[in-house]
């Protein structure tokens, strides 16, 4: 077996142990049926597999900023484990930052993007000294009158679109001719623009451009960010000195939910980079990453009791506790977002058995509430248990409120020292109380609209 195939069959036997564990330990009961699991040894070898794979391109000496794009996991003890694994944080609001900031990353290791910075957003990042990507002409303008008011330590660039193209997942895809996102580089006339921009701004030392996510192709991304790089030499050769000193190439490394494979890999995508683009690694540009779900989809797991099982139009339906509150892509869109489903006894062991094709329905009070149609699995029974898997990134961390479901509570979780086969558990966010749904559904203010 490789040493790919090894770690990922680590990570399922440790799923495995969790799954079992949580329901031993508790995590899991009649009054508490769904649960969210967070492989923390696993975290940690993405976070090393991140490094690696840009250390082994880059010339010795480059600085190499890897920031986690907190929108895929925004927790804090997530946050301050890639700390401690030297991975800092790329954030897009004020919460985010806010996130990012009790988990103790250093204001030199956060980037602000967001295509709707306020005033205040701004001037908050550059008296910290965070880097700061402007994503229009407009927020340049702002930027502009902050630095004229206000000296700053922050890098400052520009994000640009190379309107490369998208791919299979439309609302994802942040290189097409019309994205939101950055200034379209081959509009007319913003080349130009951009170009003066810089000649005009000694300050402006970055470039900026995020051309991939789940359902883009490598070398379409890999394409983005070499018209980035011929992009930041034009400017250098144009203001006749390196300005930009530092290249952002955004993340969205795809996942492959099809499998328990991490693939691509890093190492994969780092290569094509250097051989599609070697000069951006000969040590010239510092380089900055964000990557978020490939770092943390593969380790997550949503655990769900199977409440009831029925039979309806002679196929066999399993509802679960599982549904739209924690995996509201895979219910809105199935064909883009599918999860698999492990099942599991009422002990939390692996279900072994014929497969039955079954619906795997979620709590919520609408029919499309389903976290798998017509799916292949063992028979599930009542007490058994689903796992819907690879959902670290962008799902049980996103609560949807629909039917005041309240949220779940969060563990990560590692083998014991000296003792692999018992799991421990760490509190990551606690569940959700009753109390703390009516107060976020305007509780404290229940006479506030008979008194008008």
């Amino acid at each position: 077996m490789s040493s790919a195939g090894s770690s990922d069959a680590a990570r399922v036997s440790r799923r495995d142990d969790a799954v079992r564990a949580a329901v031993e330990q508790g995590l899991l009961a009649p009054d508490r049926p769904i649960v969210a699991l967070l492989d923390v040894p696993g975290i940690r070898a993405s976070a090393a597999a991140l490094r690696a794979a840009f250390e082994a391109v880059t010339a010795p000496g480059t600085p190499v900023l890897h920031a986690f794009a907190v929108k895929a996991t925004p927790l804090v003890p997530v946050l301050r484990l890639l700390r401690e694994e030297g991975v800092g944080a790329e954030v897009a609001s004020p919460g985010e930052l806010a996130l990012a900031r009790a988990a103790g990353i250093a204001p030199g290791r956060t980037v602000l993007d967001s295509p709707a910075k306020t005033p205040a957003d701004l001037r908050e990042a550059l008296a910290l000294g965070i880097a700061v990507n402007a994503d229009s002409p407009q927020e340049l303008d702002r930027i502009d009158a902050a630095v004229r008011s206000a000296a700053t330590r922050s890098p400052i660039g520009i994000r640009v679109n190379p309107q490369v193209g998208g791919g299979s997942i439309g609302a994802l895809s942040t290189a097409t001719a019309t994205s939101k996102f950055g200034v379209a580089l081959r509009d007319e006339g913003a080349r130009a623009w951009i170009v003066r921009a810089y000649a005009d701004r000694p300050w402006l030392t970055r470039l900026h451009a995020h051309s991939g996510s789940q359902g883009m192709p490598l070398p379409l991304m890999a394409r983005g960010v070499a018209e980035t790089y011929a992009l930041a030499e034009e400017i250098n050769r144009h203001v006749g000195r390196r300005q930009v000193d530092t290249i952002d190439i955004g993340g969205g490394l795809p996942v492959d939910f099809g499998s328990d494979a991490m693939a691509p890999t890093y190492e994969q995508y780092a290569r094509l980079l250097a051989e599609v683009t070697p000069g951006l690694f000969d040590g010239r540009y510092g380089l900055v990453t964000e990557f978020g779900r490939s770092l943390l989809a593969k380790h997550g797991t949503v655990l769900a009791r199977v409440e009831y099982t029925k039979s309806a139009g002679g196929r066999a339906v399993a509802v679960t506790h599982a549904g739209v509150q924690v995996a509201t892509r895979t219910v809105y869109a199935p064909e883009s977002w599918p999860l698999r489903i492990a099942a599991y006894d009422a002990k939390g062991r692996p279900k072994t058995g014929p497969d039955v094709v079954q619906d795997v329905a979620g709590p919520a009070c609408f029919a499309g509430d389903l976290l798998a149609e017509g799916r292949p699995l063992p028979l599930l029974e009542q007490g058994d248990h689903v796992a819907a898997l690879d959902t670290g990134a962008y799902y049980f961390a996103h609560h949807y409120a629909y039917n005041s479901l309240a949220r779940p509570g969060i563990y990560g979780y590692a083998p014991a020292e000296g003792d692999p086969g018992t799991t421990r558990f760490a509190v990551v966010r606690t569940p959700q109380t009753l109390a703390e749904i009516v107060t976020e559904s305007g509780g404290p203010h229940t006479h506030s609209l008979t008194s008008l």
